[in-house]
């Protein structure tokens, strides 16, 4: 009897051994397992965080490359209506040009000989309309196709000094403060003197037409820090630019003076900054004045005779 219940509780406890030996082994395969899904889940996350951040930049780069072809459309856009414009000025330069400085001449004739002063003044109201037409024509081809600079080393500090002396004694200027600023130490540039000092000449009289008597016009020049580059500014205490005007003073024939200049003077000021490789940018503020700023390189290449050849086969 005690051997059957010896035997029993053997059997019993190898039982139990054998449960707890099946659960253990259970247990770590089931552990297992579990590492095993976690691990799959990570990686899924992994994947799909992955897969989202790929699919953001995808879109971020679309996103980008659609605004470059935006932009690219309008400059394309804006370059057509440049070459068209310069087509419609050389056009219209050999078509109208040659008749009108005839038509100028006899007019010129004609005042010459006209003794009645009521007649004499519809005359010189014709001579100067016809002038005015000429001028516009030849502003229209310093726009379309500006001659190539022809470059040479200058002291800004002498062709601002030499611009001011020749218009100070303007009747537009009267009664207004012109000073310049420019700094004497202020290194050499390489400019076409002729085109800069025809940029500095349109500012100031922009500048003087919008200022009042006792206001205060200035040109003022500094070399920037990090560049081989100078700035040079024209500023005014006049009445400024409206907001809704100063996005399109660059745009030819754009003009607030009604019957008075082409609309053409800051277009053609802009051609010829551009074509030195600089910059220009206008800030203004309503009833406090207007700032005119021109980026302009130290030393600019001489254009290729090729550059030149091309660029001069103005027909007319």
């Amino acid at each position: 009897m005690t051997l059957l219940w010896i035997l029993a509780g053997a059997a019993l406890l190898a039982g139990i051994v054998a449960a707890w030996h099946w659960y253990g082994q259970g247990s770590r395969k089931l552990s297992r397992q579990v590492e095993e899904a976690d691990r799959r889940a990570t990686e899924s996350e992994r994947q799909r965080d992955s897969i989202q951040e790929e699919l953001f930049r995808r879109l971020y780069e679309q996103r980008e490359l659609d605004r470059q072809k935006m932009q690219f459309q309008a400059q394309l856009s804006e370059y057509e209506r440049y070459a068209s414009l310069a087509q419609l000025a050389l056009g219209a330069v050999h078509e109208i040009n040659n008749p009108l400085l005839g038509i100028l001449s006899h007019l010129e004739l004609e005042l010459k000989d006209c003794q009645d002063s009521s007649q004499r003044t519809e005359i010189q109201q014709c001579i100067a309309g016809a002038r005015r037409i000429s001028s516009t024509l030849h502003g229209l081809v310093n726009y379309a196709r500006p001659s190539p600079p022809l470059l040479s080393k200058i002291s800004l500090l002498r062709l601002a000094s030499d611009t001011i002396a020749f218009l100070e004694h303007q009747p537009l200027l009267r009664g207004k403060v012109l000073e310049n600023l420019v700094p004497p130490d202020l290194p050499p540039i390489r400019v076409d003197a002729n085109q800069l000092s025809q940029v500095l000449m349109n500012l100031l009289l922009n500048a003087a037409e919008a200022t009042p008597e006792g206001g205060r016009i200035t040109i003022s020049a500094a070399k920037l820090t990090y560049v081989e580059s100078v700035e040079i500014r024209v500023a005014d205490t006049g009445c400024g630019i409206p907001p809704e005007v100063l996005g399109h003073v660059f745009e030819p024939f754009f003009t607030t003076k009604q019957g008075r200049g082409t609309g053409l003077g800051l277009s053609i000021s802009h051609a010829y900054i551009k074509s030195h490789g600089g910059d220009m940018r206008v800030d203004s503020v309503l009833d406090r004045g207007t700032t005119v700023t021109l980026t302009l390189p130290l030393r600019m290449e001489q254009p290729s005779e090729k550059e030149e050849k091309e660029q001069s086969q103005i027909v007319v």
